[in-house]
């Protein structure tokens, strides 16, 4: 089972196809070899093992997020 944390683009290489996403904080680059969408600084996408496997509306991108952040928050009760 793969666990995807939705990752907002900061920064778009078009020489390499990859981009630089921001995840909670931490920054990695990633391929959009596997990705047919159209991608844009401030999109949201799944990464899975370094590629962007899927685009995300900033919604369901933010709900995830809160859902994430939750369960860290449990762990220092």
């Amino acid at each position: 089972m793969c666990l995807a944390i939705p990752s907002k683009i900061i920064q778009i290489n078009e020489e390499t196809n990859s981009v630089v996403v921001d995840t909670m904080g931490a920054q990695r680059e990633a391929s959009l070899n596997m990705l047919t969408d159209p991608v844009s600084i401030g999109d949201y996408v799944l990464i899975h093992v370094g590629f962007a496997i899927r685009k995300l509306d900033e919604k369901s991108a933010q709900e995830s997020l809160d859902l994430y952040q939750q369960i860290l928050n449990q762990d220092e009760i």
